[in-house]
């Protein structure tokens, strides 16, 4: 058994722990760039908290996913500012933009030549800035991950900025500020920490570690995602499902993922689907696929009674196997009206260009086994 995990430096977390980023930013310096999603109002009591604290703090909003055009202007704002340090207060977009600004600041060569798929990967010269995540949704998990995932408008595609430097300096996971949440996105970034959950369990990367999380996390998020869906100021469900959302970028940080998000990747640089609402709707064909794929071509493989042991996690029934796992999944879809691939704006002509880039998706490597282009056309349609 040999095997590596890396986390984020230093998490917080809990109900009230947002108190304590001042004290910890007023140590790390005194210009400060906060990086936040288009709810900037949300944010007013951390802006209030920093400046009570005596710091210069200056806001970034970001609105949608982020661009490479977004990071550039993050870089220039936080150049300009001479900051200190970076604090990414918001979903997953938010996470990433700060993430990727506090790691170009002190590296000066074109944005595209540290990128993957589409630059040369260029490892980071210098160190990032200080690096405060805090999420507001419970999902991404990126408050615990060593990338940021970007969209190159020009190639409509996303790719990620990766770096292990870039692992924050300090999480802060306080569920209170996911109170807020509507329905529809506490449903799409819970449906995305289940998917990180369950395809960090059945990589081909897991190990000792990871296994834990991943039950835990699925545990915690099969009896609170829909508690968190129909009663919003369940703050028990909402703790549950921070927790689940932490854990799985703590995973998947370590244990890849698989081709749900290799498909979901490619797919958000092509329409306007929210990414957890892709990753909802392709998580049950693609977990089908999977099983089968197993029993007819490797069915002695360790991984089948993985996806029987996620099946009872999720159904909470000790008789569950993987099929109604997969039926679990479904009427969770049907529940929270995910919407298919083609509501989510795909166009039939654009399939093939999908997978072709799905092939190539660094997540695909953590796939418990290698899908045939008829298999992840299966996938695709059955979403669509």
């Amino acid at each position: 058994m040999q095997f590596e995990f890396c986390t984020a430096n230093r998490i917080l977390f809990g109900p009230g722990t947002l108190r304590q980023v001042g004290p910890f930013a007023a140590d790390k310096g005194k210009r400060v760039l906060v990086v936040t999603g288009s709810g900037v109002d949300r944010a007013e009591p951390l802006l209030q908290q920093l400046k009570d604290h005596r710091l210069d703090c200056r806001s970034f909003t970001v609105t949608g996913e982020p661009t490479l055009e977004t990071l550039r202007q993050g870089l220039d704002c936080v150049r300009s500012h001479a900051a200190d340090l970076v604090i990414g207060f918001g979903g997953g977009s938010a996470i990433d933009a700060g993430k990727a600004i506090s790691a170009l600041a002190n590296n000066r060569a074109d944005v595209r030549e540290y990128l993957e798929v589409i630059g040369r990967g260029r490892p980071l010269e210098n160190p990032p800035l200080c690096y405060v995540a805090i999420p507001t949704t419970a999902g991404t998990g990126a408050e615990a991950t060593r990338n940021a995932v970007l969209k190159s408008t020009r190639d409509q595609v996303k790719v990620s900025l990766r770096s292990p430097l870039m692992l924050p300096s300090l999480a802060v996971v306080d569920p209170e500020v996911t109170l807020s949440l509507p329905p529809a996105v506490t449903a799409s970034t819970g449906m995305d920490a289940l998917a990180q959950l369950l395809e960090a369990f059945v990589s081909n990367r897991a190990n000792a570690l990871t296994d834990a999380l991943c039950r835990e996390g699925l545990r915690r998020a099969a009896g609170s995602l829909q508690r968190a869906y129909h009663r919003p100021d369940d703050l028990d469900a909402r703790r549950d499902m921070c927790l689940a959302s932490l854990l799985s970028g703590m995973a998947l940080a370590n244990a890849g993922l698989g081709a749900v998000h290799g498909i979901a990747g490619p797919l958000g640089g092509m329409c306007t689907a929210p990414h957890g609402m892709a990753c909802a709707r392709l998580l049950p064909p693609v977990m089908g696929a999977n099983v089968k794929a197993l029993c007819e071509r490797h069915p002695d493989s360790p991984m089948l009674p993985r996806f029987q042991e996620a099946a009872r996690l999720l159904t909470r029934s000790v008789e569950a196997d993987a099929d109604d796992g997969i039926r679990w999944l479904q009427q969770l879809c049907e529940e929270f009206s995910i919407p298919s691939l083609s509501d989510c704006g795909l166009k039939k002509n654009q399939v093939p260009r999908l997978l072709d880039q799905a092939r190539l998706a660094s997540s695909m490597k953590g796939n418990p086994v290698v899908l045939t282009s008829g298999e992840l056309e299966g996938i695709v349609t059955s979403a669509y």
